[in-house]
């Protein structure tokens, strides 16, 4: 395949997250559904039959990543080289899944660029997870993804039209640090409260009914607060009852959260800009509509695959 390959180019774009809209656990296992919204990173892949391979310094994880779509992928026998580049503006460390892009953005780069077919998302969990917990964006719609395991992948349904009003105070958390010492006892006895929520979502998102949504992420939002406190999530919840919001997300390991808005309530940047002058100082404000996860092939011609190409079939590891 490589010899018909030549300096063959993938770029893939995957939504950044406004943290996820449940995090916990189900039967044990730890798992999530990301809050995917409409602000893309892009990766960009280049392989050739050279050897050796050159990525970003600024993202050490995209080096992990090569080698294990490699690993998975590259011919027996074969040296495979090439260059990884990562374009993007979203922050890091703060809930905004800008990892998930470098890296789920490089399994599919590299694996589409070795073989001509994309991998699939299941395949995409199961080497993601070498790296790092990742988040579901990897997947189209919105998924439940076991994070940090990869056990299961199931895609719950595409994303209602709803708007996220981000509220960004700043700061950072190590996410590897903080997977590190998370307190599975603690995740524990907040099981009946995941249960609820994750629930709750998965029927808010089949029956497409946004208040559902906006609830279960607010019980999740609310939940680990006992795990990971973060003053603005009790702030977004004072102020989603006053503007009529339908709940709260939040970066269950990061600084972020976030108000769900139902767009047939009013004008969202009017909310936004009120919600603004009330948070003066104390954070950045920004709107982004609410996506579907998974990848955006883009550029060369050749490159057909429609986005998300394998939706609406369900995949479950």
């Amino acid at each position: 395949m490589l010899d018909t390959i030549g300096l063959k180019t993938i770029r893939v774009r995957l939504p950044a997250t406004c943290g996820e809209l449940v995090q916990g656990t189900l039967g044990g296992e730890p798992c999530l559904v990301s809050c995917p919204i409409g602000w893309y990173g892009e990766v960009e892949v280049s392989v050739t039959a050279n050897t050796g391979w050159e990525t970003p310094t600024a993202c050490p994880k995209v080096s992990q990543a090569v080698k294990v779509a490699l690993a998975d992928r590259a011919p027996a026998g074969r040296a495979v080289g090439g260059r990884v580049r990562v374009r993007s503006a979203v922050p890091r460390g703060r809930g905004y899944g800008s990892s998930t892009v470098d890296v789920a953005g490089t399994l599919y780069g590299v694996g589409a660029a070795l073989t001509g077919t994309p991998p699939d998302p299941v395949t995409v969990g199961r080497l993601a997870v070498l790296v790092e917990p990742t988040d579901s964006t990897l997947a189209p719609g919105l998924a439940l993804f076991a994070h940090r395991t990869a056990a299961f992948l199931e895609v719950l349904g595409p994303a209602p039209a709803l708007e996220v009003i981000v509220l960004d105070p700043g700061g950072e958390v190590d996410t590897e640090a903080f997977n590190r010492a998370l307190n599975l006892a603690a995740l524990k006895r907040l099981a009946p409260q995941h249960r609820e929520a994750f629930a709750l979502l998965r029927d808010g998102i089949g029956s497409q009914d946004a208040e559902a949504v906006g609830q279960a992420a607010t019980i999740s939002a609310l939940a680990h607060q006992a795990v990971l406190p973060n003053p603005l999530v009790e702030a977004a919840c004072r102020l989603a009852r006053k503007v009529g919001a339908l709940g709260v997300c939040r970066a269950h390991s990061g600084t972020l959260a976030g108000l769900l808005w139902n767009p047939t309530a009013g004008d969202v940047d009017d909310v936004a800009a009120w919600v603004a002058r009330r948070l003066a100082g104390r954070v950045q404000v920004r709107v982004f509509p609410l996506v579907g996860g998974g990848p955006r092939f883009v550029g060369e011609e050749e490159q057909t695959w429609s986005q998300p190409w394998w939706w609406p079939e369900p995949t479950v590891a």
